[in-house]
């Protein structure tokens, strides 16, 4: 709808790939903050940080490559760079392992999560917004909430059988702003002084993510491949049966347990 969100000096700043940006910066000085906070910042974080950016972004491009290649007779790698398409599902799969290899390559033992998780939240929460601007709304609603487009707009989105002028679509993406930022709240305000195992904050985010995007894809108008799923949710079944398992193991494991104060005795040093 909006491609280009300014000009500078004649060149065109595209709406999406700039709140993409910004959304990175914001997550960055959040991710910084917490570290220097929890006193876990030091020279490595900057190899971290940078390895989780690049195998995000490649993460987010292998994750649709098979997209480009059926629909592009001569493909080549300039062309899955621009016109490739991007999945934020792949790229918090790509993020996630670029985290664990550059602290292993790095040396680095401490957990990153806690700091990831709410960096990951707002950050995501600002660069939907320039999908919200860009790409297909949702599927048609009746809802009071439901964005109309006009002619001019719908005629601007590409692939999108449902935007038609007059037509009331869901705000998908809008769904989503407000998603990540209750999750920020919940975990910048709520969670973070309350749980105490380690790295667990970031686990609780994806969890939360994905049953959230499982939901929303009913209403976001992606291609349906199998059974009335979209294909991001055929990866989210998996990918979330996972993650409960992890949290059921980590209950029986007695992970979740509050620590016991000392006794009386222990506080006197009687063994």
């Amino acid at each position: 709808m909006l491609p280009t969100l300014f000009t500078i000096g004649g060149w065109p700043v595209p709406t999406h790939g700039f709140f993409v940006l910004l959304g990175v910066l914001v997550a960055t000085v959040v991710f910084v903050y917490e570290a220097r906070r929890r006193r876990m910042l030091d020279e490595r974080m900057l190899g971290i940080v940078a390895g989780t950016l690049l195998c995000g972004a490649v993460g987010a491009k292998l994750s649709t490559l098979w997209v480009y290649l059926e629909a592009t007779p001569e493909p080549t790698l300039l062309g899955v760079l621009i016109d490739g398409g991007k999945s934020i599902l792949g790229g918090l799969a790509g993020a996630y392992l670029g985290t664990h290899l550059a602290k292993r390559l790095l040396g680095y033992r401490e957990r990153t999560g806690d700091l990831f998780a709410p960096a990951v939240a707002l950050g995501m929460a600002v660069g939907r917004v320039g999908c919200l601007l860009t790409e297909q709304i949702g599927t048609p609603t009746t809802l009071p909430w439901g964005v109309t487009l006009s002619e001019d707009l719908a005629a601007r989105i590409p692939n999108c059988p449902y935007c038609a002028p007059g037509v009331r679509l869901h705000p998908s993406f809008a769904y989503e702003i407000v998603f990540q930022l209750f999750m920020f709240g919940m975990l910048w305000w709520w969670l973070r002084p309350r749980v105490f195992v380690k790295g667990e904050l970031f686990k609780i985010y994806l969890i939360a993510y994905a049953v959230f995007r499982f939901l929303v894809e009913f209403v976001r108008g992606n291609q349906v491949v199998w059974e009335g799923l979209t294909r991001s949710q055929i990866f989210l079944i998996p990918s979330t049966i996972l993650l409960a398992l992890y949290f059921v193991r980590q209950f029986w494991r007695g992970a979740y347990r509050l620590p016991q104060p000392p006794t009386a005795a222990e506080e006197r040093g009687v063994a």
